[in-house]
């Protein structure tokens, strides 16, 4: 999402879109500390070149999707030299203070900065490959900050069809309110497509798209007759549906909704639009095996529209659970690539699940863990089929494996507390073992030196409100007290955050944990 000559936004040809052969490959700078991140930016200005800020974890289903479809693609690898490429994998010591920095929080998100550290858009992560490249390259062209573009948009001041473009493809997902809070996103969205000029259809429609995706239900934007009949017509438009592709895939239930409040023929009639232009979108043999799949996904969401989301045995038609199957075992079948498969298979047990194929879905896991470079992933999947199932032992001993198995600070604190929240649900008379993950937890935040930074943080106060949640009656102030003081020679969390330095942010955010657990700091 940003700006530049409109003949830059051409759909990029088929030659360009083969994934780069063995050799060349993108010169990365890893960053996981400031000092890393202000060598990538001094190299920057020395080259005259923008910086690209890319956000991930070896775990992350689209993040692998990225590095399977786009960050191997000949022109994004020679599209590269033009910028300084720096990679921040959140696991590494120190990165999730990074995170703070450039206020970043979901995986992946990619940020183009200016040479001098200004941010000039968000990218987004969720389109098919060739359509980044088009943003990227309207970005690395120049021009004004996604933020000064806003500002005159909402103004009524001229902005350029190259800039709507840029507003239109922006990452709004993963904004972190730097443009607008997330409750203000849709009467923005829908503002701007209005504001689009004529010329600028796609723009404005996929604004719209997007209005409509986050409008809760209908109680954002107010449908119409007109605005169903305009989206009716984009859908049964094989060429535009294409080009709004993500959004169509993603969001079909979410617009559905919006344009539809009430279940009936109406909805039915939406949602039968939506199939048929689903059905066309799984079959494109230009979409990523991700993007397919999506468009598979979706139709079953649909499907389930007006049934109750934890219902675990939907009655579907039998035609379109036969095709999850299909489709799913195909993927399995044919895809050769770790960061395709990472991405891939995951989304295919998820839609065996919604299928109602549970079976099925946890054999497709557990066939896959051994090919899996990040299999604590797929084991905390196999907890959620199994927990939804009502096996809660079963689930237990798969979110332990899970935790177990985890690699790197912030990914360990994540699956950590996953874990012990699903204890203290599911087993919260075990108090030996809710006290032992706890103080285990604990213990490895007092080796990070970032563990009360940003998703860690978060990991780390998802534990202290659960034990907050689990002495409700203050039936375990025993066990923490023992946690926040310590025993038996071990550190309680408040000696933890004793260590930190007072004016470092951590401190205030670890004795807040601390003051949870109904102690004093």
């Amino acid at each position: 999402s940003t700006l530049t000559a409109g003949a830059l936004f051409t759909v990029l040809p088929a030659a360009q879109a083969a994934p780069a052969a063995a050799g060349p490959q993108v010169a990365w700078l890893n960053a996981a500390v400031d000092a890393d991140v202000e060598r990538a930016f001094a190299q920057a200005k020395a080259e005259k070149k923008p910086v690209l800020l890319y956000w991930g974890a070896k775990w992350c289903p689209p993040c692998n999707q990225l590095k399977a479809t786009l960050f191997n693609r000949a022109d994004f690898i020679d599209r590269s030299k033009s910028f300084v490429a720096v990679n921040i994998d959140g696991d590494l010591p120190g990165a999730q203070k990074l995170g703070g920095r450039f206020k970043v929080r979901g995986y992946p998100t990619m940020i183009l900065m200016s040479p001098e550290g200004a941010e000039i858009t968000r990218l987004p992560g969720e389109v098919d490959a060739p359509q980044v490249m088009n943003v990227l390259q309207l970005g690395l062209a120049g021009g004004r900050p996604v933020k000064t573009v806003l500002a005159e948009a909402r103004a009524g001041k001229p902005v350029s069809g190259p800039e709507w473009r840029m507003l239109a493809y922006y990452a709004w997902d993963v904004d972190e309110a730097q443009l607008v809070a997330a409750a203000d996103r849709p009467g923005l969205l829908a503002q701007l497509s209005n504001a689009a000029p004529p010329a600028e259809g796609d723009a404005a429609m996929r604004l719209l798209l997007k209005a409509l995706a986050e409008s809760d239900d209908g109680k954002g934007i107010k449908a119409d007759a007109a605005l169903r009949e305009r989206v009716r017509k984009l859908l049964v438009d094989p060429a535009a549906t294409r080009a709004q592709m993500d959004v169509v895939v993603n969001f079909a239930s979410d617009i559905t909704k919006a344009l539809a409040p009430e279940a009936g023929a109406e909805r039915k009639a939406i949602a039968g639009v939506f199939d048929t232009a689903l059905t066309r979108l799984e079959a494109d043999a230009s979409l990523s095996r991700a993007d397919r799949l999506g468009a598979l996904i979706a139709r079953v969401q649909l499907a389930r529209i007006d049934t109750p989301k934890d219902e675990r045995h939907p009655k579907l038609p039998a035609a379109l659970v036969q095709r999850v199957r299909e489709h799913v075992a195909r993927d399995d079948k044919d895809i050769t690539d770790g960061y395709e498969r990472q991405a891939v298979i995951t989304s295919g047990a998820w839609a065996l699940g919604q299928a109602g194929q549970w079976a099925e879905s946890d054999a497709l896991l557990k066939a896959n863990l051994a090919k899996s470079h990040s299999p604590y992933y797929l084991m905390s999947q196999l907890a959620g089929n199994a927990r939804k199932l009502g096996k809660k032992d079963e689930a237990l001993r798969w979110y332990e494996e899970s935790y177990a198995k985890s690699e790197g600070p912030a990914t360990r604190l994540q699956w950590g507390s996953g874990y012990f929240s699903a204890l203290v649900e599911l087993a919260p008379q075990d108090a030996a073992r809710i006290e032992r993950v706890a103080r285990q937890l604990f213990a490895e935040a007092a080796k990070d030196p970032a563990a009360f930074h940003e998703r860690s943080a978060r990991s780390l106060q998802r534990v202290g409100s659960k034990l907050a949640e689990w002495n409700k009656g203050g039936q375990h102030e025993a066990t923490l007290r023992r946690l926040t003081d310590g025993a038996d020679g071990q550190p309680g969390l408040g000696a933890v955050c004793g260590k930190l330095e007072a004016a470092d942010a951590q401190r205030a955010t670890c004795e807040g944990i601390v003051k949870t657990l109904g102690k004093k700091a």
